[in-house]
């Protein structure tokens, strides 16, 4: 879900090419945000497919949002946790009506539907294939379309609640033709790219199934692949559809071409990368820098059974790092939050834990064309200068970087700033501990449910001891994780959150004072600022891209000058490891590994059953 989310979600619109006035109708094959689409109305494939793979074998791997657990086959709900396979990056089982390009950032080409009308702000039409099916053979409708809206708009997760709040309506014109209306004055960039990118469910099966119940029913989908075995917390398995009604439409060719697609599941590193190099993964993208570099001098790597590789992530890097929750009292004022910052020494932790594979995250949209950098430009500040004093003067300066240490794990300098910080803030040091005026502690929990980031955790908490704070890391199960997160819960918590090249609706959910206060929403921060809130409107309002990127820019200032959380670590990389039985295109997708859609089963290297 958060890939749609990120992705799906994220992108604006315009009609490619063509200038016409606002109240015109405007019809395309496809919906872009700012310019040209890349693929003209007859292309026949997506440059970064092999239009020829052939099909057939299995795919073992293992979700890249594998959590060690699954109960639901449900990825739009707040209950329960999604299987991989159901949603978001990796979705196999649901088509919407159009669907994106991986080497376009804010693109989607018609899929169920065949074209859209509209009037930007106002409304759009979609013009569906007749000859789109669910895979029990009934058709998708407009019925479907509609009753999917009402769905995901009263009952989903928050953030796609939130994401549509701009949307006002479905409604059904014919059996095949579906008119979504949006609320006057909403962001005319955005919204038709929202509907067309949502997934399609059957009504007539959401008639006879709760749509909130954590269930491993198979849901009935209308895409490429259908649910097959599942063992809960262990495997899901998808098939492929034979008769899936698109596998020659353009945006599929190519595409989709293992019959079998399995995800295991499993606790923790060592298991999974055990079970790779024993044969029962076919492929593992590897997450962990120290066995990148330790466990991968095997008999199956060194004679090149197994390959280990590295492809370009063409994708923003995300704001991975540790979050401070600021719905509790005692992390309210940025200065503790700041001072907390300081104890983590990432450049020890480079050099003493990950081989120095990473590099330091600054940026909540790190590796993105809209990063904040240097001084705010003459853009940026006319942009901000008119929120007067709601804006700390200090964002006004070079945005914020964590400063460097010198790699040792004594990062006097940091301990020294922290101090001061917590000092002023009103934390004493008494007795060897910071108190607040009633004499409280301050006391800090991480919260985690894997032992894996126990070792880059702990260093952290022996320097947050060093200034007096009681520190602790709490490990818990994951279906206990899942509900203290989703319940706001926690004290700090790691997480990774990803946004698009075109960031919309998501943003809100993500930062926006009224997700702070939803369960279950992806503002892990409990961010409420007014000026925020402004610029997060501003951003879906604007015109052009230089717009939005000013924008965007001046939010990434006031996040990083607030200290909402502890930057942690990036690389534009994937790390994969994988048998040599498969094969792939010349052309690797910009915005996407492109494993499970454009990956075939070599037959000069493997045998396909």
């Amino acid at each position: 879900m958060r890939r749609f989310l990120a992705v799906a979600l994220a992108m604006g619109m315009a009609l490619a090419g063509v200038q016409v006035r606002a109240d015109a109708v405007q019809t395309g094959h496809g919906l872009s945000a700012f310019g040209d689409l890349k693929y003209a109305p007859d292309f026949e494939h997506f440059d970064y497919v092999n239009p020829d793979a052939p099909k057939g074998g299995s795919l073992t791997t293992v979700s890249t949002a594998a959590t060690g657990t699954f109960d639901s086959l449900n990825g739009y709900i707040t209950k329960g946790d999604s299987a991989a396979g159901v949603s978001g990056d990796e979705n196999l089982i649901f088509d919407s009506l159009m669907t994106g390009a991986a080497d376009e950032p804010d693109a989607v080409y018609g899929l169920v539907a065949k074209h859209a009308e509209f009037i930007p702000g106002k409304w759009v039409t979609f013009q569906m294939r007749e000859e789109a099916t669910f895979s029990d053979g009934s058709p998708v409708t407009a019925e479907d379309v509609k009753a999917t809206f009402d769905l995901l708009k009263t009952k989903a997760h928050p953030g796609l609640r939130l994401a549509l709040r701009d949307v006002e309506s479905a409604e059904v014109l014919s059996p095949h033709r579906v008119k979504y209306t949006f609320k006057e004055g909403a962001p005319a960039r955005l919204l038709p790219m929202l509907v067309a990118s949502l997934p399609i469910f059957s009504k007539a099966y959401y008639e006879e199934h709760d749509f909130e119940d954590s269930s491993l029913d198979p849901p009935l989908g209308s895409g490429p692949y259908v649910v097959g075995k599942i063992v809960r917390d262990r495997f899901v398995t998808y098939e492929r559809r034979k008769d899936y009604w698109a596998k020659d439409l353009p945006v599929n060719r190519g595409r989709w071409n293992f019959d079998t697609i399995r995800f295991e599941y499993f606790k923790d590193h060592g298991p999974a990368l055990e079970a790779l190099m024993a044969g029962e993964l076919d492929l593992r993208e590897e997450f962990s820098s120290k066995f990148w570099a330790t466990q991968y001098d095997t008999p199956a790597v060194k004679d090149g059974r197994v390959i280990r590789d590295v492809i370009a992530d063409g994708r923003p890097a995300g704001t991975q790092g540790y979050w401070i929750n600021t719905r509790r009292e005692k992390f309210s004022d940025p200065r503790v939050r700041e001072a907390i910052a300081l104890a983590f020494d990432f450049e020890w932790s480079n050099k003493a834990l990950f081989y120095g594979l990473y590099n330091r995250t600054n940026s909540f949209f790190e590796n993105a064309p809209f990063e904040a950098s240097g001084e705010p430009s003459k853009a940026e500040f006319d942009l901000l200068e008119p929120y007067g004093d709601k804006v700390p003067q200090t964002v006004f300066g070079d945005a914020y970087e964590p400063p460097v240490t010198d790699g040792s794990g004594r990062a006097r300098r940091n301990i020294r700033r922290a101090q001061g910080l917590l000092d002023d803030a009103g934390w004493k040091l008494v007795k060897g501990k910071r108190v607040n005026a009633e004499g409280e502690p301050l006391e800090v929990e991480f919260l985690d449910d894997s032992a894996s980031f126990a070792r880059i955790t702990n260093p952290y908490i022996q320097n947050l001891k060093r200034l007096g704070i009681d520190a602790t890391l709490r490990q818990v199960d994951r279906p206990q994780y899942q509900r203290r997160v989703k319940a706001f819960d926690y004290d700090i918590i790691v997480s990774r959150l990803v946004f698009s090249m075109t960031p919309g609706p998501t943003l809100y959910t993500y930062f926006s004072s009224t997700a702070a206060d939803d369960p279950g929403s992806f503002n892990l921060a409990g961010i409420k600022d007014e000026v925020i809130d402004a610029l997060l409107e501003k951003a879906q309002e604007a015109e052009n891209r230089d717009d939005l990127y000013t924008t965007l820019r001046a939010i990434d200032r006031i996040l990083r000058d607030r200290h909402y959380w502890v930057p942690q670590w990036s690389k534009a990389s994937h790390t994969l490891a994988y048998w040599d039985r498969f094969g792939m295109p010349e052309t690797k997708p910009m915005l996407s590994r492109g494993v499970l859609d454009t990956w075939w089963i070599d037959p000069a290297k493997a045998k396909v059953d």
